[in-house]
């Protein structure tokens, strides 16, 4: 790696050749296949990023065209994030979920939600039989486990209640998946399974030590609301604060109920809606669904229709769901599939990025600490109403009340997660919160997907949120493109713009489309 003292220069090339050394840098060293996120190492990597930061106020870009100065403010967001997480949110020490050593998913965003362990497992990314050359390598990785939780031990130092909480039911899943895994493997690498039971063992046996310590922690596990304003302004270049963000949630919780008990007033003389209950009955109805959104966005003019997103969302229609398994995404699903195909924007996102990687380096890869998310899960979440709006469900007055009920759910668990952060409430109580304000109790209080949300927006301050506040920057930047175009302005033409600007902060985007500043 090279010096952080290296001189820099005042061009753009500069700022690229920095962002490659920063992004060396920010990763953890590892040693004998365990990644360092000891006191010593973290203190070591705190007292080198100044100098990092110093060098990149060295590199000027006022005078660049503005792209260039939009890639310069995502080089400072990013060193500002790993100062923050080094200051404050300080996983390794705090979040016991952090030690996820396994990745079995693929996420719907450009990386993974919440903090990332640099020592994960990704094995979504895996085929059995592996390749000859990736045994050897996985072996390792496998072997490494019970080091990283040994290690884990020893760094988890922070009296915070809640994390911990959360930490003990994500280890209990990294359980079940190093099982499942093991199931996978055993018919094509029978040698590898020893190893993934060792690793089992001590998944198990650190939760038993989670288990053990939790009686003993009785600290809050949020950053604080003047953290948490510091970290949106600095770190995700959002416009709100943490009462911008409440007033806005508060708003559209109430928007949402009212207007689906409206609708719902509207319908009163229609048949209930008939969910699908069968295996054929989901699997068809979820690919048409696919086939009549595709044809909505083509027909409607929704920016350029390419021939990668229609695999893309096809691929990744929802499993089949029970009805008495069914949580909160699947009653949805199971109700009226065309919604959440507006959501899979994601997938169209991801699909882009793959087969149309922007021009600039320093935007054709994720981001790092979810800067992208106002981005990511602001538009999938925008694309719910706009969508609605446009016409999406002529003919289908049901998708309407659901929409509104989605809204709901976003409004409570960001109002849930935002209580948590700012001292108003703990875990338990968000929980709480988010059921008892999803409509028709469609949110189970003590299901996996409210205990996962709920832990990954105390992890990651501002995700909770972000699926509206970004909606509301969306529609911003939609009304003042269209007030500056008036009538030469088109939903193509802004969707196309949209998605040039890549998966960067929407007032980044504002700044690329309208040439107004973004917050300072």
């Amino acid at each position: 790696m090279p010096p952080a003292s290296q001189a820099a220069g005042g061009t753009y090339a500069d700022l690229v050749a920095l962002f490659k050394e920063w992004r060396a840098f920010q990763r953890p060293v590892f040693r004998d296949g365990v990644p360092d996120y000891t006191p010593a190492a973290m203190e070591a990597q705190q007292a080198r990023l100044p100098e990092f930061q110093r060098r990149l106020q060295a590199i000027p870009p006022g005078g660049w065209p503005v792209a260039q100065q939009v890639d310069w403010r995502l080089v400072q967001a990013e060193m500002n994030g790993l100062d923050f997480e080094l200051r404050v949110l300080r996983p390794w020490a705090r979040d016991p979920g952090f030690y996820s050593v396994l990745t079995p998913e693929q996420s719907d965003t450009p990386s993974k939600e919440g903090t990332i362990f640099a020592g994960t497992i990704e094995t979504w990314r895996m085929t059995f039989p592996l390749p000859a050359s990736a045994v050897g390598p996985f072996r390792d990785r496998l072997r490494a486990i019970p080091a990283v939780l040994t290690q884990a031990r020893a760094n988890l130092i922070a009296d915070t209640r809640d994390l911990w909480r959360a930490g003990i039911r994500v280890q209990k899943d990294q359980s079940a998946a190093l099982a499942d895994l093991a199931r996978q493997v055993r018919p094509h690498h029978p040698d590898l399974v020893p190893d993934i039971d060792k690793a089992r063992a001590a998944v198990d046996g650190f939760g038993a030590w989670l288990e053990a310590g939790l009686p003993g922690k009785w600290g809050r596990s949020g950053v604080g609301r003047e953290n948490y304003d510091w970290y949106l302004k600095n770190v995700h270049l959002s416009p709100f604060t943490w009462q911008d963000e409440v007033t806005l949630h508060e708003r559209e919780l109430a928007r949402a109920i009212a207007h689906l008990t409206l609708e719902k007033g509207a319908h009163a003389s229609l048949p209930p809606a008939t969910p699908m209950d069968s295996p054929e009955a989901w699997r068809k109805g979820m690919q048409d669904a696919v086939t009549a959104y595709m044809k909505f966005l083509a027909d409607r003019g929704v920016g350029t229709i390419k021939d990668y997103m229609d695999p893309a969302l096809r691929a990744r229609v929802s499993p089949y769901a029970a009805p008495a398994e069914r949580d909160f995404f699947a009653q949805v699903e199971a109700h009226e599939p065309l919604l959440l195909r507006a959501h899979g924007y994601h997938w169209f996102d991801l699909a882009r990025m793959e087969k149309e990687p922007h021009g600039s380096e320093i935007r054709r890869v994720p981001l790092l600490y979810n800067i992208w998310d106002s981005r990511a899960e602001g538009l999938a979440t925008a694309m719910e109403e706009m969508m609605a709006r446009a016409g999406l469900f002529a003919g289908r007055p049901r998708g309407h009340e659901l929409m509104y009920v989605m809204i709901a759910q976003r409004a409570a668990r960001g109002l849930a997660s935002l209580r948590v952060h700012g001292g108003d409430a703990d875990l338990g109580g968000a929980i709480q919160f988010a059921h008892d304000n999803t409509p028709y109790g469609w949110l189970k209080v003590n299901g996996d997907l409210v205990w996962g949300e709920q832990r990954l927006y105390l992890s990651q301050p501002g995700y909770g949120t972000c699926y509206l506040s970004g909606k509301a920057q969306i529609e911003s930047l939609l009304a003042a493109r269209l007030w500056r175009q008036r009538e030469a302005f088109t939903l193509k033409g802004f969707m196309d713009d949209l998605n040039a600007s890549g998966m960067i902060p929407v007032s980044l985007i504002r700044w690329e489309m309208t040439g107004e500043l973004p917050p300072q």
